[in-house]
């Protein structure tokens, strides 16, 4: 397989017709090897316009997104190299790597150990060493996890929430930005929360998605009669 031109394809067929048009994160796809971080089994599909299931698939939820929605999500959030990130739900690193290209500093969490062990070795492997992998559940009180790192510029969740909890906005700055994929299937948004005061916030649901859900956040009661 002729992974440059797969990549070449990628960037022109599916990314660039999703309003990704920024010549900067376009650059970083081009170089940032995609096919060094999904499982070896699926290397092939790794240019391809699909989720790819991450082992060890105990959970189907686990998975890479969609390259055009990694690209669409790291254009909305305009990340300076000041900046400090959170990005909760790391797989195999990718979006990590992505991230610590325009980032001073990334903290990842991921809840599965054999994928945060993965992910450490893929971003070793790429010459990345501005990303700190921690093994934990981004859905639980991140207070002892974060020890201290907090508040944060920028918060990426890498997969879809019924809503974002009020301890995640907490933990962003002034003037910091958390993306997420919010809702329920058939249709989802992708959503851009900026603080803007100390007790506000701004709103801006940009596209519709859908993403499989992170792992142990809330989900909404069915009604029942």
């Amino acid at each position: 397989m002729n992974y440059e031109q797969a990549r070449f394809n990628m960037i022109e067929q599916q990314i660039r017709p999703w309003d990704v048009l920024d010549s900067q994160i376009l650059s970083l796809l081009a170089i940032m090897r995609r096919e060094d971080f999904v499982p070896p089994a699926c290397r092939d599909l790794a240019f391809v316009d699909m989720e790819i299931p991450l082992p060890p698939h105990s959970n189907p939820s686990q998975c890479m997104l969609a390259p055009r929605v990694e690209a669409r999500t790291l254009q909305d959030l305009a990340v300076q190299k000041h900046e400090k990130v959170l990005e909760i739900g790391t797989g195999t690193g990718y979006m990590a790597a992505l991230l610590a290209h325009r980032a001073q500093q990334v903290i990842t969490l991921e809840i599965e150990p054999s994928l945060a062990d993965t992910a450490r070795q893929n971003l070793t492997k790429a010459g990345i060493y501005n990303v700190e992998v921690r093994t934990a559940d981004g859905s639980a009180d991140l207070t002892k996890t974060l020890s201290g790192a907090a508040p944060f510029d920028v918060i990426v969740l890498s997969g879809s929430v019924a809503e974002v909890p009020a301890s995640l906005l907490a933990l962003l700055k002034v003037g910091g930005r958390l993306s997420a994929v919010v809702g329920c299937e058939p249709m989802m948004r992708a959503t851009l929360i900026t603080r803007v005061g100390q007790d506000a916030w701004r709103t801006t649901e940009a596209w519709d998605t859908v993403a499989p859900r992170l792992l142990n956040f809330p989900e909404p009661s069915k009604f029942t009669f």
